[in-house]
């Protein structure tokens, strides 16, 4: 459940559909996650609404029926934000703002959103303003909705479109000068990655909100910025990390989303060499959520656009301190038992199986369990990869010894 601490939260309804490809359970998980988006950046949900379609409106995403509906709640419940679970395009967008009088934005934008708000350096920025225009240039059109209100005629026929292309000229030509930008802060970047020397480089990677920066600030002993709200790391943090006596670099990368804008992954993607260029990845999961499978599928997928995939990789599966199994009654005939019935130790056995027993560890990064397990895995896999690359340094890195952490 969301603690909702803030003040003067912005009020906002969320609209989802049900479709062949999307049942009325993915629905419901996809708008907990949209409401969570919703909180992050610093709005309340006041209801959910969702629709049964074949394939949404073109003209109004949803049914008239339904909007109307939606409308009529916002109107009596002074809602300043209706929020869309899929990307709207432009005339979709202009035509609910015209019915229900507010705000709209759909996943994409928010969050965009988000990332604007997030972006603490001159890179984020730079790169969440590019993923922005990239959204923005498309919609223009969308946006000169004054102009429709003047009647045509002698004198306005050209200018509205002039201003509309002007506007255009402008947007991509500050795409040009962003992206121009960000090849100079990559190179800069690229040197700075070259001048760290021969270390071994480890990164975290994984899905939004899984304990990635609570664990890098427990392994590294530092302060990385780490807080339950979605996107809370957006520069990629790198950090110097010994165990015992063997050091090597430790990064903490932006999270993954389902449904994560095409123009985030590609903004982002530099950010990303961190992940490209390291020699192990720590895919760390939160076991404690009910559909974590599916966040390690999505999670995989930008993997693969980034061609990095083929890199070594340990599953390290966070939050076996908050973990709960569905309960399940055995006298019942009718019940299947699945795997939201699994205990810890059965989804132990299960990924340990798929991925090997060395290749999957569970730990609590909050409660520091099983962190002994996990730094020596860490440990052995970093000693085998320096000394495969340095093989005269082998004598100076023992195996692991507890009593010397």
């Amino acid at each position: 459940m969301i603690e909702k601490k803030d003040i003067d939260l912005e009020r906002a309804v969320l609209i989802g559909v049900v479709t062949k490809s999307q049942d009325e359970d993915k629905s419901k998980e996809y708008l907990d996650e949209l409401e969570f988006l919703t909180y992050t950046a610093g709005g309340e949900v006041l209801k959910r609404f969702t629709q049964k379609l074949d394939s949404p409106n073109p003209k109004t995403f949803i049914g008239t029926g339904k909007i109307e509906d939606v409308r009529k709640f916002i109107e009596e419940n002074d809602v300043g934000t209706a929020i869309f679970d899929d990307e709207l395009s432009s005339a979709q967008e202009r035509n609910i703002s015209k019915i229900l009088g507010c705000k709209v934005l759909d996943r994409t934008n928010l969050i965009l959103d988000i990332f604007a708000q997030r972006a603490q350096t001159s890179y984020a920025r730079t790169q969440v303003e590019l993923a922005q225009c990239e959204y923005l240039l498309p919609r223009l059109k969308g946006m000169w909705t004054h102009l429709e209100r003047q009647k045509g005629g002698i004198g306005m026929r050209g200018p509205g479109e002039t201003e509309i292309e002007t506007d255009r000229r402008i947007v991509r030509e500050r795409i040009t000068l962003l992206k121009a930008k960000i090849k100079t802060i990559d190179k800069q970047m690229s040197v700075q990655r070259g001048n760290r020397g021969q270390m071994v480089r480890v990164a975290l990677v994984g899905y939004t909100n899984v304990g990635k920066s609570t664990l890098m600030n427990v392994v590294s002993k530092s302060k990385v910025f780490a807080e339950n709200k979605l996107f809370a790391t957006l520069d990629t943090t790198v950090r110097k990390v010994v165990i015992q006596n063997l050091p090597f670099l430790l990064s903490d990368t932006v999270g993954f989303i389902r449904k994560l804008p095409t123009q985030l992954v590609e903004s982002f993607k530099s950010t990303l060499d961190e992940v490209r260029e390291a020699d192990l990845l720590l895919h760390v999961v939160d076991i404690s959520h009910p559909n974590f499978e599916e966040h390690i599928e999505s999670v995989n997928k930008i993997l693969g656009e980034i061609d990095s995939t083929d890199k070594p990789m340990i599953m390290v599966f966070n939050k076996i301190d908050t973990y709960e199994a569905e309960p399940y009654d055995e006298t019942d005939l009718i019940a299947e038992r699945t795997e939201e019935h699994y205990s810890l130790d059965e989804w132990k056995k299960t990924w340990m199986h798929r991925v090997g027993k060395d290749n999957a560890l569970f730990i609590s990064a909050l409660n520091k369990q099983n962190l002994e397990e996990f730094k020596k895995r860490i440990y052995d896999e970093v000693r085998e990869i320096h000394v495969t690359r340095f093989p005269y340094n082998h004598f100076l890195y023992p195996d692991y010894n507890e009593e010397e952490e």
